[in-house]
């Protein structure tokens, strides 16, 4: 019993959040030896190789569970087994709903920058996405049911097969839903950035929308797809604006590598043998007869005016004054310390 001295508690509880049905696993499978390998189609083998080196993923429907729907599907994918193409809807030319005015009013996703005079309608789609999950769930079983093993030819003919309707429905989705980056792109108010940079990474937003939309929810396609291409868009603006914030000038070949440093550099080695001649000249470093050509020889700056001044080498200076290089490198160690404090005192210090 409650004491009337107990407050009673009124508030409504907070529901639980909705969990997310979208499941992912690790590949952990092998793929056939090489001999077993030649039974299976080149195209199949390449296809296979790039399922197993990404995780494998899927969006799984409550209705999955009932052995009928289940039956359902595999009786849909058993009369496609040889089919290429598996189109969006369900037989019928007149697929969809009209685009009305009542309906455009309350239509948030674009669609009316479509061009087009028919949208799919909810239920096909909804049937379409199933079916697209349905055959992703085959493939994660036959890689979960494997794991760490060696898929025989028969496992792998039909992972082949299941991941061949994957690819098969994503493609009709994608395509059909192709202009929705383009009319985004056509609404959006983001400047600065380039229009081919929008339309690429707003289409890489679709693609991943279809891998991860959940049909379940009750919302179309288009509505979410819209939302994850606008938030691309806003991503690459940042990104363009955070690019722009560190190169704010565009790429110009000519500005990537400055030859400042070494015109100075240049300019200062001309000045200074300009001064060390202006020394030799005058003796300001009061070097005798024998350092002097030594100095003039080693450097050639008898030929420095010259197209190609050749140095003499110890050797060579020793034969012309009679001394050994030995000697010779000693003479000119005497002469270059006398050049350095002449230059210090004339150029440097000036």
């Amino acid at each position: 019993m409650l004491s009337s001295k107990e407050p009673v508690s009124t508030a409504v509880p907070t529901p639980a959040p909705a969990v997310s049905m979208l499941r992912k696993i690790r590949p952990m499978v092998r793929l056939p030896s090489e001999p077993e390998l030649s039974q299976i189609p080149a195209e199949d083998v390449r296809m296979l190789r790039q399922l197993l080196e990404s995780p494998v993923e899927c969006v799984i429907d409550p209705s999955y569970d009932d052995p009928a729907i289940e039956q359902e599907h595999l009786r849909f994918f058993a009369s496609h087994h040889d089919a290429l193409y598996i189109t969006l809807a369900s037989g019928t030319p007149e697929v969809g709903q009209p685009l009305d005015d009542a309906a455009l009013a309350n239509d948030d996703s674009g669609v009316d920058l479509l061009g087009a005079t028919r949208i799919p309608a909810w239920e096909d789609e909804r049937q379409m996405f199933l079916r697209f999950n349905f055959a992703r769930l085959k493939v994660m079983q036959i890689v979960r049911a494997n794991r760490g093993k060696r898929l025989t030819v028969e496992q792998t003919r039909e992972l082949a097969r299941w991941e061949r309707f994957v690819c098969e429905i994503r493609s009709e989705v994608v395509r059909a839903n192709l202009p929705l980056v383009l009319a985004m792109s056509k609404r959006t108010r983001i400047t600065g950035v380039d229009f081919a940079d929008l339309i690429s990474e707003g289409n890489l937003a679709l693609l991943r929308s279809v891998d991860k939309f959940d049909s379940s929810r009750g919302f179309k396609f288009s509505t979410y797809a819209c939302r994850a291409i606008l938030k691309s868009f806003s991503r690459v603006a940042a990104r363009t604006a955070r690019y722009r914030g560190y190169f704010p000038t565009e790429f110009d070949p000519t500005l990537e590598k400055s030859d400042y440093v070494e015109q100075k550099r240049t300019g200062f080695e001309g000045e200074c043998v300009a001064e060390l001649k202006h020394i030799l000249a005058r003796n300001l470093a009061k070097l005798n007869d024998v350092e002097e050509r030594v100095i003039r020889a080693r450097f050639a700056l008898d030929d420095i005016d010259a197209l190609d001044p050749r140095a003499k080498t110890l050797e060579q200076v020793g034969e012309m004054i009679g001394v050994t290089k030995e000697r010779v490198r000693q003479i000119q160690n005497k002469a270059l310390q006398k050049l350095k404090s002449a230059l210090e005192d004339n150029l440097l210090s000036s």
